[in-house]
């Protein structure tokens, strides 16, 4: 009897990630995070005065930053934009104002995978076509241009706005694992989602979002006409 083995795979590895590549989108842009945005990023998330701003950085493995923290906020930014793994991405609309950041990171260019996370959505961009199109764009990047096929989605397990955020983009939910880091001192289970790129392609995670991203889809006042979830799952009851 045959030993089991997985398919072949003839693919080449991918290429990194460009970090000076410019992502364009309807809504927002993805720049290379720079120095420059240090400024309107701490008007929009620093200080723990304001709740809405210091519930920003509740999952991630940094700040609040408390109004005397400015220079700790500059320097970790100064940090950030050295980084090559991860790639900060600022977001920023079409006034070229700064809304937070996204990243590419645990790129594994030979296995073919990476991961979008560390993400810092501002109340302001929280909730917003601009924060469904800042994944998009880096999902496109990743399937049409480097040649991935995995795109992975990491959070804490208690996160349950990441976690429905994630689903409704499209990703997959894998699994827990437990007690897999420790976070300003505290436990954390991270739950695992990831898209494949036959996801991307065929099972309309990417005309999905597309569709829900088109102009046509939004009213005079901005509110969408259709949800990304039942326009995919259109999608997925036309293709049976």
């Amino acid at each position: 009897m045959a030993t089991p083995l997985g398919d072949p795979v003839n693919q080449p590895p991918a290429q990194r990630p460009n970090s000076t590549q410019l992502l364009q989108g309807r809504t927002i842009d993805l720049v290379h995070l720079s120095p420059s945005h240090t400024e309107a990023l701490w008007t929009l998330v620093g200080g723990t005065s304001d709740p809405t701003k210091a519930s920003a950085w509740a999952y991630l493995p940094e700040g609040p930053y408390a109004e005397a923290d400015l220079d700790k906020f500059q320097a970790s930014v100064a940090a950030k934009c050295r980084s090559t793994d991860p790639i900060f991405y600022a977001i920023v609309d079409k006034s070229q104002n700064v809304l937070g950041w996204i990243t590419l990171m645990s790129i594994v260019p030979e296995q073919l995978r990476l991961e979008i996370g560390w993400v810092l959505f501002s109340p302001a961009l929280q909730r917003t076509t601009g924060a469904t199109e800042a994944t998009y764009l880096l999902l496109k990047y990743a399937f049409a241009e480097l040649g991935y096929r995995r795109v992975e989605w990491k959070c804490n397990a208690l996160n349950g706005r990441s976690k429905r955020a994630a689903e409704r983009l499209g990703f997959v939910f894998e699994g827990v694992f437990r007690q897999h880091m420790v976070v300003k001192g505290r436990n954390r289970d991270t739950a695992w989602f990831s898209i494949l790129k036959e996801d991307w392609d065929s099972r309309g995670v990417r005309e999905a979002l597309e569709g829900w991203l088109a102009e046509d889809n939004f009213d005079e006042e901005g509110a969408q006409r259709k949800g990304l979830e039942s326009i995919r799952e259109e999608l997925l009851g036309k293709s049976k």
